[in-house]
């Protein structure tokens, strides 16, 4: 009897930087690739992943053995260009293809861009292959560096739970989350925008509420004790405290909006603008970096100093309300955005199998 010996094909390892992040578990498809775990950040408790240790030259050299691929995604900045160049030229010795997905052409944590501009200018001159989830980030990426990228959308984050169905009644609700008053939120002009519109809206009989969420923890205290003043300018505007909040919290305050303001100053895509699209929320933002290209249908460009602007946007998302029934836009939206994600992790898998010349046979 003649024996037959089967493999199976041999898993991908990843060093995901970071692993422990919402948006690698949408692109990685577990069947193919193994994302290694963050190692221990020295002095840091277990879930902190930053500063990525797996981004230094030492760690790099060390594990050599352990992975294929090094995919880089956020954390640049816990580096100088310098600690960031022997990085990846320890990869490269190594003999590792680098990819680089560009979400951030500006870091929304970062006031001064300049040190982050000068770690762009080492990543993706040096990156082998780029990766980025807009059109207009890639145009920008070929302007500014002459790099072609390959655009993967940002996948879904949810993942089979319930949506929240949104009450109608008369009253629109319109959201703002300040989170902890990073550098790239306007804040205070949020706020005031928020209650020049209630009161521009007020003058045509249309009934608003403003509900704007923000950490009881945050980076700048008289920052919010401006932002809470501001707010009692208006009884329809109303600031709300709170810890920070869990995914299926988010989701479910997000789910019973009828629009959802974000107001930064800078910055290049956006989760949140994902989450509204899976959830039926239409957004209405600022225009900076390439946000109003993840959903463009879906996005409504506003001015903070221009309290109009927001009103007519919660003009045309009151009008969405009444034409398109929020279960059966989420219904839809989630069987394209489930088909979307199995594509993008497929396109991950196979980059990362042609990068690093995966046998198809199992590793010995």
């Amino acid at each position: 009897m003649e024996n037959h010996i089967v493999t199976e094909p041999a898993l991908i390892r990843v060093a995901s930087i970071p692993a422990a992040h919402p948006y690698v578990r949408a692109i990685t498809d577990t069947q193919r690739v193994r994302v290694l775990p963050d190692p221990p950040v020295p002095g840091a408790p277990a879930d902190v992943w930053w500063p990525p240790v797996a981004l230094t030259a030492p760690w790099l050299d060390s594990h050599a053995a352990d992975f294929d691929v090094l995919h880089v995604h956020f954390g640049l900045e816990s580096f100088s260009s310098d600690e960031l160049r022997e990085a990846l030229e320890t990869a490269h010795r190594l003999g590792r293809p680098v990819v680089y997905t560009v979400h951030d052409l500006e870091n929304p944590q970062l006031v001064d861009q300049r040190p982050y501009r000068e770690l762009l200018d080492v990543i993706i001159p040096s990156a082998d292959h780029l990766i980025t989830l807009t059109s207009t980030a890639a145009a920008e990426i070929e302007r500014r560096w002459h790099r072609n990228s390959r655009v993967l959308a940002h996948p879904t984050l949810l993942d089979g739970a319930a949506v929240p169905e949104r009450t109608v009644d008369e009253t629109l609700r319109i959201g703002i989350h300040l989170r902890d008053l990073r550098p790239n939120i306007a804040a205070e002009r949020a706020v005031r925008a928020a209650v020049d519109a209630a009161a521009l809206l007020a003058q045509t009989g249309r009934a608003v509420e403003f509900e704007v969420l923000m950490h009881e923890r945050v980076r700048d205290d008289a920052a919010a004790a401006r932002v809470t003043a501001a707010a009692e300018d208006h009884p329809s505007v109303r600031v709300r405290r709170t810890p920070r909040l869990s995914d299926a919290g988010i989701d479910a305050w997000i789910g019973g909006l009828d629009l959802f303001v974000l107001p930064y100053l800078h910055g290049t895509h956006s989760g949140w603008v994902e989450l509204c699209y899976d959830l039926g929320v239409p957004v209405a933002g600022t225009d900076v970096g390439h946000i109003g290209s993840q959903h463009p249908d879906d996005f409504f460009v506003i001015d903070l100093d221009e309290p109009q602007t927001l009103v007519e946007a919660v003009a045309l998302a009151s009008d969405a309300r009444a034409t398109s029934p929020r279960a059966s836009l989420v219904e839809r939206r989630r069987s394209e955005r489930v088909a979307e994600r199995e594509a993008v992790r497929d396109a991950h898998a196979r980059l990362y199998a042609a990068s690093a010349e995966i046998p198809t046979g199992a590793r010995a």
